[in-house]
Formats: C-alpha cells, sequence, structure tokens
C-alpha cells in the first residue's frame, strides 16, 4: 500500500510539474510586448489628471488617471517628467445616457458605457532610452494586448508633440 501511495504521489508531482511549465502564469506573462509594461495595482485608485472624449474613429470618453510621482509633476509643472511617473488612460465608449433622454427632450448627458481599453505609460528613462524614456502597454478587458505593431504606433505617435511636453498628450485639469 505504501508502494502505490508513493507511486501515486510521485506521478501527481510529476503532472503537476509538467503543468505548472505548460499553463502561462498569467501574473507573470501579462505584459505588453515591446515595453514589458504591466497593469499597475492599484491604478483604479489613483488621482484624476483630466477627463478627454476623443471624437472621430474612436468616438470614446476617457478618464486619464495618475500615480503620485506624475500628479506632483503635473501640478508643479515639472518636466521632463521623473522615473516613476506613470498614467493609465480609461478608455469607454461614448453614449448618451438614457435615464437622462428619456427625462430630456433631446440627448444632452453624455456619459462612460462599456470600457473599450486601459492604456499604461510608465517613464523609465533608463529602460525605455530608444522611446524617450516611456514604456507603452494596452490592455483590454485586464489582458494585456499582445500586437507589437499596435504597441510600436504609440511612440511614433507622441513624438508628434511639442518637445517641451515629453511626449504626453494630456494636460492637468485643476
Amino acid at each position: 500500500m505504501r508502494k502505490i501511495m508513493a507511486s501515486l504521489l510521485l506521478v501527481t508531482g510529476i503532472a503537476g510539474s509538467c503543468l505548472a511549465a505548460v499553463v502561462p502564469d498569467s501574473a507573470t506573462n501579462n505584459v505588453s510586448p515591446v515595453y514589458g509594461v504591466s497593469l499597475p495595482d492599484g491604478y483604479r485608485d489613483w488621482r484624476v489628471i483630466t477627463i478627454a472624449h476623443e471624437a472621430g474613429k474612436n468616438n470614446d470618453i476617457r478618464a486619464i488617471l495618475g500615480n503620485d510621482v506624475v500628479v506632483k509633476a503635473f501640478r508643479e509643472g515639472t518636466r521632463p517628467f521623473p522615473d516613476g511617473a506613470v498614467i493609465a488612460r480609461l478608455a469607454y465608449v461614448y453614449q448618451s445616457s438614457p435615464e437622462n433622454d428619456a427625462v430630456f427632450p433631446a440627448p444632452q448627458s453624455f456619459v462612460a458605457g462599456d470600457p473599450t481599453n486601459v492604456q499604461i505609460s510608465v517613464k523609465d528613462s533608463k529602460k525605455y532610452t530608444d522611446t524617450g524614456g516611456w514604456g507603452y502597454g494596452q490592455f483590454e478587458k485586464g489582458v494585456a494586448n499582445q500586437s507589437e505593431p499596435l504597441l510600436q504606433t504609440c511612440f511614433a505617435c507622441h513624438t508628434k508633440l511639442d518637445p517641451s511636453k515629453d511626449l504626453v498628450f494630456s494636460h492637468y485639469s485643476p
């Protein structure tokens, strides 16, 4: 009986090890390609930097949030942003409010609908030397978008800004 139990434990241990080697750990693999950016812990509790509506193809509404490092830099006008600055852009479908539309004679209140994605920008001047000190990631439903071409477009767009902006589109809304 002991030999059977020992054999069973051995087989179970080997099978478990093989399974662990095959099944990816989402906590370590949920990073963006190119930059290796992940969703920061607690980002939903960060301070609001600004709100934006992007018309056109995206037609979304965005809440731009920042960690303490980037909020302090925005408030003090510090550029370039210091290492450790992190910006989170939460995008949602831009839609009129059915509840308010029922009360008012015409659609006039627009709200955040379903979430579309979260984009993260991380300042690390040593790690991201080729991209002005910034690394980028995009996440849908909490999962890192693995499209390298998509992530490579981030820096290309940000370089169109005036250099005094340190590659950041957002401004601080007091």
